[in-house]
């Protein structure tokens, strides 16, 4: 089966029926324009990653950026929220499997991260079927029957959704632009919104966003322009994407503030990722002689330095919200 392809884009995964009608022409030229118009910018930012890290092996040790000390002592708040992300005390993730999906949806939680990265191997079939999976769930067409027998059909009530598009280190080796790679994130996000976005709006549940693995303010900057460009193409109003940040690498923790005041337009707040948290210290440390963490079961939100990163988290969501009914929290990722 071909594809009819925007000039420049190429697309070598196999292509399975269904699959056409989420790698449509237009839907492929948007990621194809953020592409050109961001990889650039997230070529150096990664790069900006491994500068930081050969600095830290050195000895260097992160501190709050002196050139941002105005944001942070700054009087600004984010925007508020639509009424469907105002109640969002038990959140449930997984991934983007029909199942899945349709036992998140139905789980009683009130908001429902469905995956594209983590939770998810991020294979091309599952990455591709996961964007026809959200589709019909959208539109609630979703259902899946077991080897079994078993039948599963979305219920009258069911949470609000959000999706978790790939960080910025991850590329989607299957599709190209001019030659390069495109970002496996730009791609998760491109697609679901260019198809699902305005359903969405109409239903008055979305676009919800959660944006995993950054690790400075220049990376929302990033995801902030990368809104403002696709909701401009899209002709959706500026602020619609609303996005949720998950705190999950210690160099974020000094700048959480700066985040939130990059995404402010777009912010659905902060959520604290305790593993890739503590990987991410780990990581960052790795040859500094005097870090060493204990058993990892013994590391629990109440040990001192995860303790810590939680209450910064919390103090600066709250300093930076607009009314009530906002989100801060932890998970389990």
């Amino acid at each position: 089966m071909s594809l009819n392809l925007p000039a420049g884009v190429q697309v070598a995964g196999p292509i399975k029926p269904g699959y056409e009608s989420i790698l449509t022409h237009d839907a492929l030229a948007l990621v194809a324009k953020l592409h050109r118009a961001f990889e650039g910018r997230r070529q150096e930012l990664l790069q900006a990653r491994v500068a930081r890290q050969a600095r830290i092996d050195a000895g260097e040790m992160p501190d709050f950026l002196p050139e941002t000390k105005a944001i942070r002592e700054g009087d600004w708040k984010i925007s508020p929220l639509p009424k469907a992300l105002e109640r969002r005390r038990t959140e449930i993730t997984g991934p983007v499997e029909a199942k899945m999906i349709i036992n998140a949806y139905n789980s009683g939680a009130d908001s429902y991260m469905t995956d594209f990265e983590d939770s998810n191997s991020p294979n091309w079939d599952n990455q591709v079927q996961g964007q026809i999976n959200l589709y019909k769930a959208i539109r609630r067409e979703l259902s899946f029957k077991g080897d079994n027998g078993k039948e599963y059909k979305l219920n009258e009530k069911i949470a609000t959704l959000q999706i978790r598009p790939r960080g910025w280190h991850l590329d989607e080796k299957h599709v190209t632009v001019d030659g390069q790679r495109v970002s496996g994130g730009i791609f998760d996000f491109g697609l679901v919104f260019f198809h699902n976005a305005k359903e969405q709006i109409a239903r008055g549940a979305g676009p919800f966003f959660y944006l995993p693995k950054m690790e400075s303010h220049l990376e929302a900057r990033l995801w902030n322009d990368i809104f403002v460009m696709t909701q401009e193409h899209c002709g959706v109003p500026q602020g619609t994407i609303k996005a949720t940040v998950l705190v999950e690498t210690i160099l974020a923790t000094f700048e959480m503030e700066e985040i939130l005041y990059e995404l402010r337009n777009h912010s659905a707040g902060l959520n604290a990722g305790r593993w890739d948290y503590i990987f991410s210290c780990i990581k960052k440390f790795k040859k500094n002689k005097n870090f060493c963490l204990a058993q990892r079961s013994a590391i629990t939100m109440e040990v001192p330095f995860m303790r810590g990163y939680a209450l910064a988290l919390v103090q600066a969501r709250q300093a930076r919200r607009t009314g009530h009914g906002r989100h801060v929290g932890a998970h389990p990722d």
